[in-house]
């Protein structure tokens, strides 16, 4: 008997790591949202550690005994707007109870044929206007997740493809933005 929550996409059941399958869940979520939403940060807790040390929580997200073992995501407030987000990372400090974090955004993107066209000398400005503007970009959204212990996944959905059968995974697809989430259990 499958004892996974029904808004769980079809792909997370079969995704084998716990860490996979919590940038599925992540996704799909976010995916149901909607795009053209901000950047949305999530503390990843242990679940049966999250139903031991905080059995009211654990109770507001639906964390019965039947729940599936592995992490739980926690969305966290709003990323403050106007602040860059290499800055808003540099700021971050888990408590030891978060096993890891995740980040969700939405980006342009060029496929990997366009990188010898890019225009030297561009200021970041002029860079995002360039991408914005160049007839093969995509919009895509990025789940990135790292736990404590080094562990990396990444899902990619591209807005032309919105289902939860087309997302892209892999430990090494956003890795700027796996460092720059890992820098945030770095003492």
């Amino acid at each position: 008997m499958d004892n996974t929550p029904p808004d769980v996409p079809a792909s997370a059941h079969l995704a084998a790591q716990p860490l996979t399958r919590t940038v599925l869940e992540i996704d799909s979520y976010v995916a149901g949202l909607g795009w053209d939403r901000p950047a949305q940060l999530f503390a990843l807790v242990d679940t049966a550690r999250l139903r031991v040390e905080e059995p009211g929580l654990a109770e507001r997200l639906d964390l019965d005994e039947t729940a599936e073992e592995g992490l739980t995501p926690v969305e966290q407030d709003e990323l403050p707007p106007g602040v860059p987000l290499d800055e808003f990372l540099a700021t971050i400090a888990w408590p030891d109870a978060v096993a890891g974090c995740a980040l969700t955004l939405e980006r342009l993107m060029l496929p990997p044929s366009v990188e010898g066209a890019v225009p030297e000398g561009l200021s970041e400005s002029e860079l995002t206007r360039w991408v914005s503007e160049h007839p093969q970009r995509q919009e895509v959204r990025l789940t990135v997740a790292v736990l404590r212990d080094g562990a990396r996944e990444s899902a990619v959905r591209r807005r032309e493809k919105d289902s939860d059968t087309e997302v892209l995974t892999g430990p090494d697809l956003v890795p700027g933005l796996a460092r720059a989430l890992a820098a945030t259990f770095e003492e």
